[in-house]
C-alpha cells in the first residue's frame, strides 16, 4: 500500500488550501491508514490553537485537526527551522502533538513517503 505525505506550506485562513489540504487527508484516511502530515513553512501556523478566523470572516477549520487522531492519522512532523524563524519552539502549544524535525530529517522523513501532495 502507499505511503502519502500531506505538507501544509501556507499560512491558515489566507488562501483555501490549508482547509482543502485537511478535508483531502480526512478523505485519504478512509482508503489507507498510512498517511502523515508535515508542517514547514507558513504551514506551522496551521498548529497553533485559539486562532480567531472570525474576525476576517473565514471558517475556523484548525480545530478540525483535533480530529486527525481519531481517524488513525497519527504522524505529524513540524520542521524546527521554519518553527524557529517564526518565534516558535517545540515547547509552544500546539494541537497536534507534533514530532519537531530538523530540516534534513525532515527531507529524509518525507522522501519515506510514495506520494507527497503540498497544500
Amino acid at each position: 500500500m502507499k505511503r502519502i505525505a500531506f505538507v501544509f506550506k501556507n499560512a491558515p485562513h489566507g488562501s483555501s488550501g490549508g482547509r482543502e489540504g485537511l478535508d483531502a487527508l480526512l478523505a485519504t484516511s478512509n482508503y489507507t491508514e498510512q498517511v502523515a502530515a508535515f508542517f514547514v513553512s507558513d504551514g506551522v501556523w496551521q498548529l497553533l490553537p485559539d486562532q480567531q478566523p472570525e474576525q476576517i470572516l473565514a471558517r475556523d477549520y484548525i480545530a478540525t485537526f483535533k480530529v486527525l487522531p481519531l481517524y488513525d492519522i497519527d504522524e505529524y512532523y513540524v520542521c524546527a527551522e521554519d518553527m524557529a524563524a517564526r518565534g516558535l519552539s517545540p515547547e509552544t502549544p500546539y494541537i497536534l502533538p507534533v514530532t519537531c524535525l530538523d530540516s534534513a530529517e525532515f527531507a529524509r522523513k518525507l522522501a519515506t513517503f510514495d506520494i507527497v501532495l503540498s497544500f
